[in-house]
């Protein structure tokens, strides 16, 4: 942000000349001025300061996804594992019960 800045510092040192000429009617310098010197060298390290705060936010949403499903992953395969647990039980409870069946 700081190169903003000095650009900016930069741009407006020549700003004076670029004015007076666009009030003497030479309109070719001052738009010159603010789409070269403003624009370009103040807009653009702006513009890279605010790509770089939009990649951080980026990168700590997939972080915080990336946890989130992670932890889904976990609780799916901890009920994966309860469900053939309880299906091995069903099982044993259906062999000792007379005639098969665990509905009494």
């Amino acid at each position: 942000m700081w190169a903003a800045y000095v650009f900016a510092l930069l741009a407006l040192i020549s700003f004076p000349n670029a004015m007076m000429a666009f009030l003497h009617g030479d309109t070719v310098t001052g738009i010159s001025w603010i789409s070269q010197a403003f624009l370009q060298l103040v807009l653009l390290p702006i513009i890279l300061v605010g790509q770089n705060v939009i990649s951080a936010s980026q990168d700590a949403r997939a972080e915080a996804d990336h946890e989130t499903l992670t932890a889904l992953h976990t609780m799916n395969v901890r009920q994966l594992q309860m469900l053939e647990q309880q299906e091995k039980i069903l099982e044993i409870l259906q062999q000792r019960t007379p005639g098969g069946s665990a509905a009494g």
